[in-house]
């Protein structure tokens, strides 16, 4: 198959052309200015090529010939992402997904996350449903694009698939490593209030990515976690220990927002990445379990990482 990885640049993008690159499909990895992480030059299966998601006319030579597409790319880390979120995570799908239709692409798949039926639990998890109602400007763009998805490749040869991910974690992934950071400093805090979370370790997320590329009957939405949801803050904790540092700083809610607000004031005023949001900070309270007996019965019957415990060795 000739695959075609968008944020191949980014870090989950570039964790599936590195897991994709040992396996027999063609590679086509997109990026816009930053530089993939790895040398492809002695990879006969891999090429790179430069495109804007925001311009629709520099895609249609992307898609060319492309049998699967895996939509990762979009914006991070950057201040006041109400005003670009509907751009980057909304417009980019709605360029791509017509620039894939126009070229024949028989897969899209969109990496997503079960924040977008808003807030679930243990006894009422995500399923596959569209009609939710997140808060997040986040939960909602990448709920707007699902929609997109599923009906602009209603009776086409499109075959759309949307991959809700729990909370990945692993070695490189950034989110932890930022944890990880934090925690070293004695600068990792997390509110009182239970937060359910589900989690899923990077090889299994790789593995159930790959199993939807390759699978004829793969389509739909799919919830992709582990078996066993904790709460964020016994997540937290249980990485700090496991590191040898302090658990984390318990705070009252109202401080997290208010951090957001200084952090993405600092960045607009001189320019840099904001690695807190208000918007970020409101997805992050939102607690978040799915439902992930379709991914067993189609995707992965069994994890490497069933639960945190397993995937401690990867950490």
């Amino acid at each position: 198959m000739k695959v075609l990885i968008t944020g191949a640049a980014g870090n989950l993008g570039s964790f599936l052309a590195r897991e994709l690159l040992s396996g027999p499909h063609e590679l086509r990895l997109l990026i816009h200015r930053r530089e993939i992480p790895f040398s492809i030059s002695d990879l006969p299966n891999a090429s790179v090529c430069r495109g804007d998601l925001g311009n629709p006319a520099t895609l249609p030579d992307v898609c060319r010939d492309i049998d699967c597409i895996v939509h990762f790319a979009g914006v991070l880390f950057a201040p006041n992402p109400e005003e670009f979120l509907p751009r980057t995570n909304l417009g980019y799908v709605k360029n791509l997904v017509l620039a894939a239709q126009a070229a024949h692409v028989g897969k899209f798949i969109l990496i997503s996350f079960p924040h977008v039926e808003g807030e679930t639990s243990p006894s009422r998890p995500a399923t596959d449903r569209l009609d939710g109602q997140p808060d997040s400007v986040h939960a909602r763009t990448r709920l707007a694009a699902e929609r997109y998805l599923f009906e602009t490749c209603r009776d086409t040869g499109t075959v759309p698939v949307a991959l809700r991910a729990g909370m990945i974690y692993g070695r490189g992934v950034l989110m932890i490593e930022a944890a990880r950071w934090l925690s070293q400093h004695r600068l990792l805090a997390v509110w009182r209030e239970p937060t359910w979370e589900h989690l899923l370790a990077l090889p299994d997320f790789l593995k159930a990515v790959t199993v939807a590329i390759e699978g004829a009957h793969v389509s739909g939405i799919y919830n992709v976690a582990d078996d066993q949801p904790v709460t964020l803050q016994e997540f937290l904790d249980t990485l700090a220990v496991h590191w040898g540092y302090p658990k984390p700083w318990r705070c009252p809610r109202w401080m997290f927002p208010l951090a957001a607000a200084s952090c993405e004031q600092f960045a607009s005023v001189f320019g840099t990445k904001s690695p807190l949001t208000r918007d970020f900070i409101k997805i992050g309270m939102v607690s978040s379990v799915a439902d992930t007996s379709r991914m067993k019965g189609e995707l992965l019957p069994k994890l490497a990482y069933p639960s945190l415990q397993e995937g401690l060795a990867l950490l």
